[in-house]
């Protein structure tokens, strides 16, 4: 690593170091940044700071870092720059299942229905119908040679997901189809530390398999006739970069809801900002970058001084959206 990347990533350390004290500062409630260093030492015990603002600032960077990273893979798989995080289906899967347990509700009656429209039911819901998307998608992968196809498999499942979605919510109350549209809206506050430590086991291991796939993301780069004449295995690498990407995506859709455009745009402003196509360099740097976009995106969304807070994907679309466009633009032409 040259020095120029070295005195980015000390930069980019930096600031999302005092975007994370600046994310947990901010808030209905203004909290002194002296206060936030002696509660995050455990000189004071400050109940907002350690079991709301501290756990959403943490969920911020695994969701920011988790989808920038599984954008990154899935457009160097595909090598395709408008290839995202869901681009397999995976969000429009967990979408399934959140709906099936909320939109699907009114087919079970009285005290059934109220237990199952519970907080981890909707977590399991998630994950379900991620995990057997995934599953359809790794078959589908393990038979068919060509990557294109499974990116276009990937489309279509989630068109079919969409149009049972769609069903369900024709046929439920009101009452139903706001508590789905508003999981919809994505959320970051919502977890407790005991859910915060299993996302984050998950996330860990996809970024594991992640890591293992940094010479096979390399090489994929320079198309897979050249990668098969250097001895890589198409179909295992394959395999492990899908099971990386699911499972972090899949993650955080069960946890944190869809979040728009960050695993679309993140590593297109991490290619800008470090000019290289090498993983070793981009995948700290997407991880790095993610992270700080997420924290700044929640600080916005949570309005500093106000009660009110706005849905976290409106503040990421807002943001994510111009930049692809602008970045389509500037550059006419994406390479990789």
């Amino acid at each position: 690593m040259n020095t120029k990347y070295t005195y980015t990533f000390i930069f980019l350390s930096i600031l999302l170091l005092l975007c994370f004290l600046a994310n947990i500062s901010l808030g209905s409630v203004s909290v002194p940044t002296k206060e936030v260093f002696s509660s995050l030492l455990g000189i004071s015990d400050n109940y907002i700071i350690q079991n709301y603002r501290l756990p959403k600032a943490i969920t911020a960077i695994l969701v920011g870092s988790g989808l920038g990273i599984s954008g990154l893979l899935m457009q160097t798989l595909f090598r395709n720059p408008l290839a995202g995080p869901f681009v397999l289906g995976i969000s429009s899967g967990a979408s399934l299942g959140v709906a099936l347990v909320i939109l699907g509700s009114g087919l079970f009656g009285g005290v059934f229905a109220t237990l199952l429209i519970s907080k981890w039911s909707i977590v399991i819901a998630a994950s379900l119908g991620s995990f057997l998307v995934l599953l359809a998608v790794l078959l589908v992968s393990s038979k068919v040679r060509d990557t294109m196809a499974i990116l276009i498999i990937g489309l279509m499942f989630g068109s079919i997901t969409a149009a049972v979605v769609s069903v369900l919510s024709y046929f439920s109350s009101a009452e139903q189809l706001q508590q789905y549209i508003f999981w919809g809206f994505g959320s970051l506050g919502n977890l407790s530390w005991n859910e915060l430590f299993i996302f984050f086991c998950i996330y860990v291991f996809g970024i594991v398999l992640t890591i293992v796939s940094i010479k096979a993301l390399n090489t994929f780069l320079l198309g897979e006739n050249y990668a098969k004449s250097l001895g890589l295995n198409i179909k295992q690498s394959r395999l492990i970069i899908i099971l990386a990407t699911s499972l972090l995506a899949g993650t955080i859709t069960a946890f944190a809801g869809p979040i728009a455009f960050i695993g679309l745009a993140i590593p297109h402003m991490t290619r800008q900002l470090f000019n290289t196509s090498n993983h070793k360099i981009l995948l700290p740097a997407v991880f790095l970058f993610g992270a700080i976009v997420m924290l700044i995106c929640d600080s916005i969304a949570q309005i500093p001084t106000s009660d009110y807070t706005l849905p976290i994907n409106a503040i990421t679309s807002l943001i994510g959206a111009p930049v692809v466009i602008w970045l389509l633009v500037r550059k006419r032409k994406m390479t990789f």
